[in-house]
């Protein structure tokens, strides 16, 4: 799990009564006093001591007292160290985590349908983006005379991504010179992982391209736009108003900014091209100013990444208030990983 700074170790004291205000605050979103901690019997100390206990707990940062409330919230810092420490000591509730996927022989109505399950399983928002490739190689290239003046640019990735442009041409080419270029083309850059296709490599095919230099660049401005919009991302999200059952995300100006993101998905591209460590499947949970996405820097996100086959993953995130079930969602998104890992093994 993502881990924040270095901080001031807890005596057990201090944890039990900090976990019990976070627990209490998560159940009712409400700020929670002294009084309402000393109602826990297990702890066998008296209301003055909670008092300075919690006096303590704020002074360290781990609690903070609203304006208006006489009572304490967690603070950032306490939602990290119960998820970095008291969380990894729990087991998670199967009856509360289990969701149910059903196989599907489409890869994007199965993502489609696990963006639902989850956010109707954790009440939350949930994110899902579509698989990416970590390396793409291109297979071939095909170029085709349409017409007199028309070229077709077919380009075809290992992944079988297939896209086709057309170039239109200032005179006719004869099929010799349209089967020459091709044989060029695929000569230089068949078989090259996309990154190593570099401006020498692009420059050669040029220049052997003598009196249709031209018309080479153009077919190199073809492939390039190919490659930029098989990168394009599309994330299907489930749950977004469920962000209005959460009265502290309910203020105007940030909750449209948030709707807005879960709307139009561009400002998504910064969580989706988070690369930070693409095989890994451990569950990440960022808090608040954490989050890799602007809008959601009032909210919690947990993700993890789904591997379909070596190199080819995508990523999946639940987004809600810092106050949400830490412990339910990371149990729900272990649960939701062990299925799709069973349903990717047996395609």
């Amino acid at each position: 799990m993502r881990r924040g700074s270095d901080r001031v170790e807890l005596d057990e004291r201090k944890k039990k009564i900090l976990e019990i205000i976070i627990r209490t605050y998560v159940e009712t979103g409400e700020p929670v006093g002294s009084r309402t901690v000393s109602k826990y019997k297990d702890l066998g100390i008296s209301s003055a001591t909670i008092r300075n206990e919690m006096a303590d707990l704020e002074e360290m940062g781990y609690i903070i007292q609203p304006h208006t409330s006489a009572g304490r919230i967690p603070s950032d810092m306490a939602y990290r160290y119960y998820v970095d420490k008291l969380l990894n000591t729990e087991e998670a509730d199967e009856t509360e985590t289990s969701v149910m996927i059903e196989r599907e022989d489409k890869i994007d109505l199965l993502l489609k349908q696990v963006a639902k399950l989850l956010a109707d399983n954790t009440n939350y928002t949930t994110m899902v983006s579509k698989p990416r490739y970590a390396s793409k190689k291109i297979k071939f290239i095909q170029l085709n005379k349409m017409a007199d003046l028309q070229l077709l640019v077919i380009v075809v990735l290992d992944n079988n991504h297939v896209t086709n442009k057309f170039i239109e041409l200032m005179e006719d080419l004869d099929e010799n010179v349209v089967a020459q270029l091709n044989f060029l083309i695929n000569a230089a850059l068949g078989g090259l992982e996309i990154n190593d296709i570099n401006l020498g490599i692009m420059q050669d095919i040029k220049n052997k391209a003598g009196e249709y230099s031209d018309i080479a660049a153009s077919v190199l401005d073809c492939i390039g736009e190919a490659l930029r919009e098989d990168d394009t991302s599309e994330i299907y999200t489930s749950g977004a108003t469920n962000i209005l059952k959460y009265p502290e995300l309910t203020d105007k100006e940030k909750m449209a900014e948030l709707l807005t993101t879960f709307e139009e998905k561009q400002k998504l591209e910064a969580w989706v091209n988070d690369d930070s460590d693409p095989e890994e499947h451990g569950i990440q949970v960022y808090i608040g100013d954490e989050s890799p996405v602007e809008a959601m820097k009032n909210c919690s996100v947990v993700t993890a990444t789904y591997k379909i086959r070596e190199g080819v993953y995508g990523k999946i995130g639940i987004v809600g208030p810092k106050r949400m079930n830490y412990k339910k969602v990371v149990g729900t998104l272990e649960n939701c990983m062990q299925q799709l890992d069973e349903i990717f093994k047996s395609k």
